[in-house]
């Protein structure tokens, strides 16, 4: 039997290629610097994606494909969690009602509807 790897050869290194280094890199940069997100590369997309942390009604998860524009996502994303949802005015116009066919009801002269 032949072969690398056969029993009673010596062990052979082989090159192991490291894939979008730069950006797993900046990825794992990100992930330190931001405290409440999750930060990955990922190498099917070659894209950045981020996940938040904190506690709310949905996941979010942002992706950008630079770094830069993961960062500029992630500060949208936080900044639309701190500013609550404002109430509508109260000069604001009721909601419009269904106007349905056209025909309405006439009062009958017994007080009932027609």
């Amino acid at each position: 039997m032949t072969g690398r790897h056969r029993d009673g050869q010596p062990y052979a290194s082989v090159y192991q290629r490291v894939w979008d280094g730069p950006a797993r890199a900046e990825a794992e940069r990100l992930d330190q610097a931001w405290a409440d997100w999750t930060v990955f590369y990922s190498l099917g997309k070659r894209a950045f994606y981020a996940v938040a942390s904190w506690d709310g009604p949905q996941l979010v998860v942002v992706e950008d494909l630079t770094s830069e524009g993961l960062e500029g996502r992630m500060q949208e994303a936080e900044m639309a969690r701190m500013v609550p949802a404002a109430p509508p005015p109260h000069d604001a116009p009721a909601e419009p009602r269904g106007r349905g066919t056209g025909r309405r009801r006439r009062s009958s002269p017994g007080g009932r509807a027609a």
